[in-house]
Formats: structure tokens, sequence, C-alpha cells
């Protein structure tokens, strides 16, 4: 009787053992999973604040006389009687 309290002791601890192992590791999945959302979320609204900006320009970019004054004042284009002078930047 003593030895059957013993081996049922011994394993129920075990038991106790497993399971709490178990449901440690789930939690740290969890909150490894939880961390992960929220870089996620982070990096999903980074992009949609960039696909705002792309829209905006890609609109912009239908209007020809935006093209023109940005191709003048990038790549130092100009109008008929005009001259660039090119300011060095500090």
């Amino acid at each position: 009787m003593h030895r059957r309290m013993l081996i049922f002791g011994v394993g129920s601890i075990l038991i106790i053992v497993a399971t709490t192992f178990t449901i440690g590791k789930y939690w740290v999945e969890i909150y490894d999973k939880y961390q992960e959302n929220k870089q996620l979320d982070a990096k999903l609204s980074d992009l949609k604040d960039e696909e705002e900006k792309l829209k905006l320009d890609a609109l912009k970019l239908q209007d020809p006389e935006y093209i023109a004054r940005y191709a003048r004042e990038k790549y130092l284009y100009s109008k008929e009687g005009e001259f660039i002078i090119k300011i060095p930047e500090e």
C-alpha cells in the first residue's frame, strides 16, 4: 500500500511537471506571436502611409504642368529664355 502511494505520488508529480512545462511552452509561443503581431501592425501602418504617398505622387504625375516643373527642378531643364543657376547645398 505504501509502495502504491509512492508510485501514485511520483506519477502525479511527473504529470504536473509535464503539464506545467507544456503550458509554459505555449505561453512563450503566444507571447512571441503577440510581439510579432505588434511589429507587423507597425509595419503595416508604415506601408499604408507609403502607399498613400505613392498614390498622391501617381496622381500628381497625371498633371503635365507638374511633370514639367519636376523635370526643370530635378534635371535642370529650362524653358525657352530661362537660365538655370545651381546653388550648391551645404
